[in-house]
């Protein structure tokens, strides 16, 4: 009996990665940012913008689903809450809703990280799709580190979201988080390069 090899994962080119990941980000800053020149109530641009953010997550969604056939769980989960939060803002015009959709993803990443620690479980790779080979304790290590990380993020959007304007808000959450995570994610390479599991090299 012929044994079928299963086929290894596709990944998306990253510059494509990328656009997928920021286009909904993107298009969600210029709703808010540009609707009043279409005649939108200052009051109503959040809605607007929160509209196009849940058409622009399904998209890329489907996009990426098209492209890999496959859907990583941190851009599924993410969009999962867009569009339950982002509709429950436009169903009830509630504002609330579409603002603490970023605490909620972040405390709910950073919950699974710390909990699956605590079960001796490390599902970084998981979360983040990961494509690095490390060593448990290394990836103990980083996964620490990103659950924290998740945690603190949640913090700030509360602190943000509650003490400033949406319009700050709206700025922060795509020109704050983005930037910070990144700085977050290079600050981690020594740890990446520390525990990198070595492959064996082939006796000659």
């Amino acid at each position: 009996m012929q044994i079928e090899s299963v086929p290894p994962h596709r990944h998306l080119p990253p510059l494509v990665k990328l656009a997928l990941e920021l286009g909904p980000l993107v298009l969600f800053f210029l709703g808010n940012a540009y609707s009043e020149k279409f005649g939108v109530a200052p009051d109503q641009k959040l809605f607007v913008a929160t509209g196009v953010f849940i058409a622009a997550t399904v998209v890329a969604l489907a996009i990426h689903y098209v492209m890999v056939r496959r859907l990583p769980i941190m851009p599924l989960v993410s969009g999962v809450v867009v569009v339950v939060f982002g509709g429950l803002t436009l169903a009830l015009q509630d504002k609330t809703f579409i603002m603490v959709k970023p605490t909620i993803v972040n405390a709910l990443f950073g919950t699974v990280l710390l909990g699956g620690l605590l079960f001796g479980r490390s599902l970084l790779s998981v979360v983040l799709d990961s494509m690095f080979s490390l060593t448990e304790e290394g990836w103990r290590k980083l996964t620490f580190r990103w659950g924290v990380f998740f945690f603190v993020l949640a913090a700030l959007n509360e602190l943000v979201w509650r003490t400033q304007t949406e319009d700050f808000w709206v700025n922060f959450k795509v020109f704050g988080i983005m930037p910070i995570t990144v700085l977050f994610a290079l600050a981690q390479t020594p740890l990446l390069t520390r525990y990198e599991r070595k492959t064996p090299q082939p006796e000659i």
